[in-house]
């Protein structure tokens, strides 16, 4: 099993957690942002096999530092790979880790030697009709200071979705994401930090997906919103190199719900 080595990247006002396995081609994880890098607690090591795999915590999340202000995520990223020495990695990043891979790759596609957007939505992406269940009221918890009531209401809305009631989720599943999601509802890490973040990517990636050129692999779980199944479709029939894969049985994190079956896609995706 190879070793894990961990560390703390000094941003200057604050803190970036990461993690380091393996040898190989790069692969950089970045998380959902209601979770933190243990989301991919499952498929660590057997990734680490095969690559050098870097994971990290974003900041107000996991063991990463509280943030204080708006911050920009994609160069929180871009900081990190530099101070690891990587000029060039395949990047896999879930929801709001997928919108920032992609934000990256735009803005330096010299650092994407392939893209894995899973449940992602690219920059710029207007979501239509109806907001997904309990949203108004998890935000009514958030600003109330209801800890406990807001971080069960986020993982209704990002693990269980809008099919699918609590019982019918894994339990330790279930019960690991609450506890990676109480420490950023505990910080207020969205309100404070990505309400309205610094530098967002101008143009958004919505309207310029026709130049990536790198490999894309879209992963969607076949029981999220369908707004996030809408732009995952936008992103295949944009991108030149993209390629699309459905997870049975999942909502919005397959590569955390059914780890077993991402990982074969992803592998696939890669020694192709």
């Amino acid at each position: 099993m190879p070793q894990t080595t961990t560390g703390y990247m000094n941003l200057g006002d604050g803190n970036l957690y990461y993690e380091m396995a393996g040898s190989g081609d790069t692969l950089v994880l970045s998380h959902a942002a209601f979770l933190d890098s243990r989301m991919f607690d499952a498929q660590w090591d057997t990734l680490a096999e095969r690559f050098r795999v870097i994971r990290y915590d974003m900041r107000g999340f996991g063991q990463s530092s509280a943030v204080h202000g708006p911050i920009c995520r994609r160069d929180d990223l871009s900081r990190l790979l530099e101070y690891l020495g990587v000029t060039r990695a395949h990047l896999l990043g879930c929801s709001n880790g997928g919108q920032i891979s992609l934000d990256l790759a735009l803005e330096k596609p010299y650092l994407a030697a392939s893209l894995t957007l899973v449940n992602a939505t690219p920059s710029g992406f207007e979501m239509q009709g109806e907001m997904p269940r309990y949203m108004g009221e998890m935000f009514g918890a958030v600003q109330q200071g209801d800890v406990d009531r807001a971080s069960e209401l986020q993982i209704r809305i990002w693990l269980d979705g809008g099919s699918r009631e609590p019982h019918q989720i894994d339990t330790t599943i279930r019960e690991k994401a609450l506890t990676m999601n109480r420490i950023s509802v505990e910080r207020k890490t969205f309100l404070i930090a990505d309400a309205q973040p610094t530098c967002p990517l101008d143009p958004p990636a919505v309207n310029r997906l026709d130049t990536v050129d790198c490999p894309v692999l879209i992963v969607v779980g076949a029981l999220d919103h369908p707004e996030v199944l809408r732009a995952a479709d936008l992103m295949t029939s944009g991108m030149p190199n993209a390629r699309k894969v459905i997870i049975d049985g999942s909502g919005h994190v397959p590569s955390y719900e059914r780890a077993d079956a991402f990982t074969a896609q992803l592998s696939n995706f890669l020694v192709d």
